[in-house]
C-alpha cells in the first residue's frame, strides 16, 4: 500500500459543502475521507452525500457506545449510508461489539457490510485520565487489553495512537487493521492529542491507515501537504 492510500483525511469541517469543498482538493491525494461526529451529528445523511462527489471511500467515524440492542440499531441504519469502516468503542464491551457487527451485516442487505473498527483510548487520555475513570494501568496496557477484547467479539480492527501501535501489531499479528489518529508532522501543534506521532513513525510501527485531520485541513494548500505526508510515509 503507498502512502497515498494510508492516508485518511478526517472531515471536521462546519458543513456539507465545505466537507465536498476539501474532498474536491484532497481527491487523488489521499486514500480515504473520513466523516466525525462533528459533521455527522449536525448534518446527518447529508454530509455522507456531499463527499460522494469525489470517488474516494467513506470511513464513518461515529463512535458508537451504548447497550448492545441500541448499537446494533445504530449500525444497521449507518451500514446503508455507504460507509466502509464505521467504529464502536471498544470499552462498550463483547457484546456490544458483536451486536454491532450483526447491525452493520444486517444493514448492509446482501452486500459487503463495512469493516468494523473499535477504538481502544482515545489519543486525548493519559495515564492520570484512565485511572481517574477506574481503567488501570497505562495507556498501552488498556489499549491491548480493550483490543484484544474487541478482535476476540468480532471487530476487524481497532483505533490506536501512534503510542501504541507498535505494541499492537507486534502482539495481535499483521491481520486487523490498526487505524492511527493523532497524527502530527514534525512541529506542529499538538491542540488537545496528547498522545501523538509522525505518519512516517506510525507506518513503521504497523498502521495500516492513519487519520489526518488539522494537518490538511488547516494546510495552505491541502494537495500538498498530503502529498508531503504520503513521501514521508514512502521514504
Amino acid at each position: 500500500m503507498t502512502g497515498r492510500e494510508r492516508i485518511v483525511a478526517a472531515l471536521d469541517v462546519a458543513d456539507p459543502a465545505a466537507a465536498a469543498a476539501l474532498a474536491r482538493k484532497l481527491d487523488g491525494h489521499v486514500g480515504m475521507l473520513k466523516i466525525g461526529l462533528e459533521l455527522f451529528v449536525a448534518h446527518g445523511r447529508a454530509a455522507v452525500e456531499a463527499v460522494k462527489t469525489v470517488s474516494l471511500p467513506v470511513f464513518l467515524d461515529l463512535k458508537l457506545h451504548d447497550i448492545p440492542s441500541t448499537v446494533e440499531a445504530a449500525a444497521r441504519g449507518a451500514a446503508g449510508l455507504g460507509a466502509v469502516l464505521i467504529t464502536v468503542h471498544a470499552s462498550g464491551g463483547a457484546a456490544m461489539i458483536r451486536a454491532a457487527r450483526r447491525g452493520l451485516e444486517a444493514g448492509a442487505k446482501g452486500a459487503l457490510p463495512p469493516k468494523l473498527l473499535a477504538v481502544t483510548v482515545l489519543t486525548s487520555l493519559v495515564e492520570d485520565d484512565l485511572g481517574a475513570v477506574g481503567i488501570s494501568g497505562s495507556p498501552a496496557d488498556a489499549a491491548l487489553r480493550l483490543a484484544r477484547l474487541a478482535l476476540q467479539a468480532g471487530a476487524d480492527g481497532v483505533v490506536c495512537s501512534p503510542a501504541e501501535v507498535g505494541l499492537l501489531r507486534r502482539e495481535l499479528g499483521p491481520g486487523p487493521l490498526l487505524v492511527v489518529p493523532g497524527i502530527r508532522p514534525a512541529g506542529a501543534a499538538a491542540h488537545d492529542q496528547r498522545r501523538t506521532g509522525s505518519a512516517r513513525e506510525a507506518v513503521r510501527a504497523g498502521a495500516s491507515l492513519v487519520v489526518v485531520g488539522r494537518p490538511l485541513r488547516e494546510a495552505a494548500d491541502p494537495a500538498a501537504a498530503a502529498d508531503a505526508l504520503a513521501r514521508e510515509m514512502d521514504s
